[in-house]
């Protein structure tokens, strides 16, 4: 009845989590939920006043989304990337990851992915029937490919289609890709098509972000939404840009989007517009200053001569490497602390690892955000009696995860 390759999936890693995060808490055990992956801040007033305001709209709108959004959007894009591109050029969708699947359903060809990389990228490439090929990263090089390795992998059948997709900032390593000159080189030389995966974009620390669409424009499919940034994972808006030189695949996905989600919902997409045409800086630095500062005190009170990893760079993600468990695989060693701590945390192996490496992936954003921005300023000082106060439950899960690391 079902197709093989659909058997072999299971639930999306960070969804699972998440429901076994809620369960656990209903039956009356606390729980630390460092496992699903959600922004903590509250969706900004002003576009939660005009999704209110929208209530009403109920008619189907264009399957590629509202045409004011989408000016919206590719104004917010040109101005982000120096830029000049077109209504025409987005695509507006349920979530960028219902956006990704389209494109692994349209494409003909093999697919790309760096270890670690998001737990939803294998899955859909196996749907569409798009070989995988894995490339080893190292934490010297942010846990991204090198240019050499690409070119490696892509010599093997220089005849072949290739999508790579570079998620940056990293989920779930928590890193910004700092070689991504060095990879459009390699994209322009063998015409390899590239998914950029922005969604943390807005949550770089760094205020000097950049996209490899500004090397190889003409190859790169530019992908974000209002999941992380805005806190709206929940509402479901997402986009595409997408090079006029790519048209057949936008054509192809506007195809299958029309037999598929038909267009995305109208308050939202109407909602969405103060998210692009308002300006929300302020809400971005303050969330970027506290992410910012959690995620350097877990960085700092739990690196250790038994755990390693990279200093975080942006979005909400640490990828800790415990050196002390000898447990068979990462998955019964992130079940053991689930069990004797409280803390759930996801195994490396969701993200492409092999299971015998001791990596996981720490999401710090188990804090009530709300609470936080509200009380903080932009020249607030984020010192660990703040953190403690408005974040407890992030140095609880701390202190519990380090005793279970002494313990071992």
């Amino acid at each position: 009845m079902i197709k093989n390759k659909i058997k072999s999936l299971n639930l999306s890693a960070t969804l699972r989590i998440n429901e076994i995060s809620k369960k656990l808490e209903k039956e009356g055990k606390e729980i630390i939920k460092f496992g699903f992956g959600e922004s903590p801040f509250p969706v900004p007033n002003k576009i939660v006043e005009e999704l209110k305001k929208n209530a009403h709209q109920k008619s189907y709108l264009p399957i590629q989304g509202l045409e004011d959004l989408r000016v919206s959007i590719s104004k917010y894009e040109s101005k982000k990337k120096n830029k000049n591109f077109s209504s025409e050029q987005v695509i507006v969708g349920p979530g960028s990851k219902e956006l990704m699947f389209l494109l692994h359903i349209s494409f003909y060809g093999d697919v790309i992915l760096p270890t670690p990389s998001w737990v939803s990228y294998k899955p859909q490439s196996i749907i569409a029937d798009n070989k995988l090929h894995w490339i080893e990263t190292f934490a010297e090089n942010n846990w991204y490919p090198s240019a050499e390795s690409i070119e490696k992998l892509v010599l093997k059948n220089k005849e072949k289609n290739y999508l790579l997709i570079l998620n940056s900032p990293n989920n779930p390593s928590g890193q910004v890709c700092k070689n991504l000159k060095q990879i459009s080189e390699i994209v322009k030389k063998y015409k390899i098509i590239v998914l950029s995966d922005e969604i943390y974009s807005e949550l770089t620390f760094d205020e000097s972000y950049e996209s490899i669409s500004n090397f190889c424009p003409e190859k790169v499919i530019v992908s974000n939404g209002l999941s992380k940034w805005c806190g709206a994972g929940g509402w479901r808006l997402g986009y595409f840009v997408i090079p006029n030189e790519l048209n057949n695949l936008k054509n192809s996905m506007k195809v299958l989007a029309s037999e598929t989600f038909s267009s995305v919902s109208a308050p939202i997409q109407f909602a969405a517009l103060s998210a692009f045409n308002e300006d929300h800086k302020d809400y971005i630095l303050k969330s970027k200053k506290i992410l910012k500062a959690v995620g350097e005190y877990v960085f700092n009170n739990l690196k250790s001569n038994n755990v390693i990893m990279n200093k975080p760079m942006g979005g909400f993600y640490l990828m800790p490497e415990f050196l002390n468990k000898n447990f068979k695989t990462s998955t019964e060693m992130c079940a053991d602390l689930l069990n004797k701590k409280g803390v759930a945390i996801l195994p490396g192996s969701d993200f492409g690892f092999s299971g015998e490496k001791m990596i996981s992936r720490l999401s710090y954003t188990d804090f009530d955000g709300k609470n936080f921005i509200s009380n903080i300023n932009l020249d607030t000082k984020l010192d660990e009696d703040l953190i403690k106060k408005f974040a407890p439950k992030i140095t609880e899960g701390t202190k519990k995860i380090k005793d279970w690391v002494e313990k071992a």
